[in-house]
């Protein structure tokens, strides 16, 4: 940690926002200005939009992540939490990853801590569930579906291999309908190199307690992107609800009842419940309220944005919805950061705050290989793609909004060489336990029972003449 007497620009969180945050703040500010902190659990930034693609083998998973101190190079990156913020004494506390917390204290403060899945108190879902907010989850469906097959191919019990082959998605967003979509183009690969499973075995399930799946690239594409789906042999419903999961028996509210391995949650997102210790003023929804500059309500020492900030919409506002707010997703992130980081030089430097404004671009979404939905707005005008192209929209937009030249290589030559190289479908599952096999191979072997008896002779022995001599 810094031991200078420049003022610190502490930064909670190393998503999207931080990232950029911090990037942008380092080079607007002249050398020795202030010293920039950043602070998270993870010493990495994952690129969520990628997330379905790695869980399907077309994307490395380290290709989705960056590191914080690679691109951060000038900046302290300390890995842990920020627990609590004394606002009158500008101090943090922070929860390293080992060893006791200590106060770090700051002048000025961003909050990026972006959101956390949004659950319910499902029976089971706690055990059984599979979210998709990290690159680790994202890894672990891939090997667990993988795992799956293998499972189905080498039993001979019909109800063991039903359920291995019962994959059940909880939510129709973009998480969901893009993992559901990109996992189904996966498992169709994968069973050609099985003898006893084909994708005719396979049941892929997703629900929405909405009556619409991908409502963010409008109405008529949703439909396409259900009908799609649909005619992939997955079965989707609607307006309805998963009830429970209890050791993997999924009951939905509409009444069906399957058995399924696989139970994956994408049903929303909600802003860090952190949050609400930090004394910050939130919305109704949890989220740190926000002046258009994206200073939070009632200082001129903290900013806020993305995921985990309620951001007012000022386009949406002069367009006559008075109660418009900007939503989570990429596109705004960025675009904040970018502000944000400007706003924090500013206010160091006693300059007036400049206020976001952003009209919405469109949307893009990935469906698995060759597969896609994409709405481009450009004006008044909406131009909506369906197919390859929205697929190759999906990609191109992603691709070249990934931070850092680095990623954006590596992630383009993933692409090139799984247009020339099948795609791997192999199951890394030992990858959750990697010392099992050698905890195994290094712990004592148990005696026979032979031999135990032979040592167990002197101590019965010891215990007889001990009895005789109290006798």
């Amino acid at each position: 940690m810094s031991t200078t007497e420049r003022p610190r620009i502490l930064v909670v969180g190393g998503g999207y926002v931080g990232l950029y945050a911090a990037r942008r703040i380092q080079k607007k500010m002249r050398y020795g200005e202030a010293t920039v902190t950043v602070v998270d659990p993870r010493s990495y930034m994952t690129y969520q939009p990628f997330l379905p693609e790695a869980a399907a083998g077309s994307i490395s998973p380290r290709h989705v992540v960056v590191p914080l101190r690679r691109v951060l190079p000038k900046a302290e990156v300390l890995t842990g939490r920020v627990t609590t913020i004394d606002q009158d004494r500008k101090v943090a506390t922070v929860a390293p990853l080992v060893g006791e917390a200590y106060e770090l204290p700051f002048d000025y403060l961003v909050i990026a801590m972006g959101a956390v899945s949004r659950t319910f108190p499902i029976p089971g879902l706690a055990e059984q569930g599979i979210g998709m907010k990290g690159i680790e989850e994202s890894i672990g469906l891939r090997n667990h579906v993988l795992e799956q097959l293998d499972k189905a191919d080498s039993t001979t019990d019909e109800e063991i291999r039903r359920k291995a082959l019962t994959f059940v998605f909880v939510g129709g967003g973009f998480a969901g309908a893009e993992t559901i979509g990109e996992v189904e183009d996966m498992a169709r690969d994968a069973a050609k190199y099985y003898n006893n499973v084909s994708r005719e075995d396979m049941r892929f399930v997703l629900v929405d307690a909405a009556d619409k799946i991908l409502p963010e690239v409008g109405p008529k594409l949703g439909q396409y992107g259900k009908e799609h789906l649909e005619g992939r042999g997955v079965e989707v419903y609607l307006s309805t609800s998963m009830d429970s999961c209890v050791d993997g028996h999924v009951v939905l509210k509409n009444g069906l009842e399957v058995d399924s391995n696989t139970i994956v949650w994408t049903a929303g997102v909600k802003p860090n419940p952190a949050l609400a210790r930090f004394g910050l003023p939130l919305g109704p929804r949890g989220h740190v309220d926000t002046q258009a500059t994206l200073q939070v309500q009632g200082t001129d020492y903290i900013w806020a944005a993305g995921d985990n900030a309620q951001v007012p919409d000022l386009v949406g506002r002069k367009a006559g919805n008075e109660n418009a707010w900007c939503p989570p997703n990429a596109q705004h992130a960025l675009r904040q950061a970018k502000v944000l980081g400007d706003n924090v030089i500013s206010g160091m430097r006693g300059f007036p705050q400049k206020e976001y404004s952003h009209a919405n671009k469109g949307a893009v979404a990935g469906l698995g290989l060759h597969k896609g939905v994409a709405m481009i707005v450009m004006g008044k005008m909406k131009i909506k793609l369906k197919g390859r192209l929205a697929w190759y929209m999906h990609r191109g937009y992603h691709g070249m909004a990934m931070p850092t030249f680095n990623r954006k290589i590596r992630v383009f030559a993933d692409w090139t060489l799984g247009m020339f190289l099948k795609r791997e479908v192999v199951s890394l599952g030992a990858m959750e336990t990697p010392r099992e096999e050698f905890y195994e191979a290094a712990k004592p072997a148990p005696k026979p029972a032979a031999a135990k008896a032979a040592d167990d002779k002197p101590a019965e022995k010891a215990a007889e003449k001990t009895e005789a001599k109290a006798s």
